[in-house]
């Protein structure tokens, strides 16, 4: 089974377009792709702590596991499949933490990473509020934010984006589309996300995948674990989307 994490700001659906063509070429296999709190389509239970919800590493990674569990238990399966846990920026440091942490013991076979490196994260956590900040607040229209989505390259594929972009975005009363998720108030979890990443990924048990845009993202660490012969499965995506 397959289980995806998407990164910050995003939801399970930005997974669809990557589960339709795994299907075709695994027909058979499972994907579980969910939505972490305070994204997507996850609501908040009756009496639940208005505000940012807890999106500290340590919450989503165990999050994760639950819904995995939680899973099977609605499933009925006798005993839980091999899983591969495949996250994407802010969820690469959520599988790996899971990884790390061995909450899904040995079903666990292993875990990829797409485009996130400790390093190159950190440094772009820098840059973080400036981009919010230059971010359309909200759309006149759920088409439009769709259009920005691709016009801004933010997403390359047209038809990902129309799968993918409508759980970001509810309609308030002005009737105007705006982000479920405040990126900018998940500011103090930013660096704890990232730190320590590149470790958890060389350590963790599994067989492991590293998916990057360009090999300078690589940092010190990884660059000295490829070396070593210990990070044999990075692969360099020229464009992705």
């Amino acid at each position: 089974m397959i289980v995806t994490h998407h990164g910050a700001g995003s939801s399970g659906l930005s997974f669809a377009t990557f589960t339709a063509e795994f299907l075709k070429v695994v027909p058979n296999a499972g994907v579980l792709s969910l939505d972490a709190r305070g994204h997507g389509q996850t609501s908040r239970t009756a009496g639940a702590h208005v505000g940012t919800p807890d999106l500290s590493l340590t919450t989503l990674a165990t999050d994760l596991a639950f819904v995995v569990e939680s899973t099977q238990a609605k499933l009925k399966w006798s005993k839980m499949p091999h899983i591969i846990l495949i996250g994407h920026s802010l969820g690469g440091a959520v599988v790996t933490e899971v990884a790390h942490q061995r909450l899904l013991g040995s079903s666990l076979l292993g875990y990829g990473v797409l485009d996130v490196v400790e390093g190159s994260a950190i440094d772009a956590l820098q840059s973080m509020e400036s981009y919010l900040s230059t971010r359309p607040k909200s759309f006149v229209s759920l088409a439009s934010g769709i259009e920005w989505h691709t016009r801004s390259r933010t997403i390359r594929n047209t038809t990902s984006a129309r799968v993918s972009v409508p759980p970001l975005l509810e309609e308030d009363e002005a009737s105007k589309w705006s982000w479920k998720t405040d990126l900018a108030a998940t500011k103090p979890f930013w660096e704890g996300w990232f730190v320590g990443l590149s470790k958890k990924f060389l350590e963790s048990r599994g067989a492991k995948l590293l998916l990057l845009a360009g090999t300078d993202r690589l940092d010190k660490e990884l660059m000295i674990g490829q070396m070593q012969g210990n990070l044999p499965c990075t692969h360099v995506l020229k464009s992705y989307c």
